[in-house]
């Protein structure tokens, strides 16, 4: 039995596909990859920089980060066996890069 699909669906799918379109340009897959990456490194500074200046609790604090990266790991796995354009994957591995580069950014300030 296959379900309809909903307003929200047909609404999401028709963005991607129009991003998909979009970035068949290299320059624009480039710049996207780019604000990818130093907007997940604006929100890994940020993210510490609240943590610590709030007292939030250290543990709990490094709980959130490492969850966002062991869930985009365990995501990447299933966008791998994807067929078709690698956007996706590409956007999903900057986010990453950026966000553990700034976690870490901020650890060396610490030191």
């Amino acid at each position: 039995m296959k379900f309809q699909q909903t307003a929200l669906q047909l609404t999401v799918n028709e963005a991607v596909d129009r991003l998909l379109r979009w970035a068949i340009n290299p320059w624009r897959r480039l710049s996207l990859l780019l604000i990818v990456l130093l907007g997940s490194f604006f929100m890994g500074t940020a993210l510490s920089t609240v943590t610590s200046t709030s007292g939030f609790s250290e543990p709990l604090a490094a709980l959130l980060p490492v969850t966002l990266i062991e869930l985009a790991v365990r995501w990447r796995r299933r966008l791998l066996r994807l067929p078709g354009d690698k956007l996706g994957l590409q956007l999903l591995d900057m986010a990453r890069i950026g966000l553990l580069y700034g976690l870490l950014m901020e650890g060396f300030k610490v030191l």
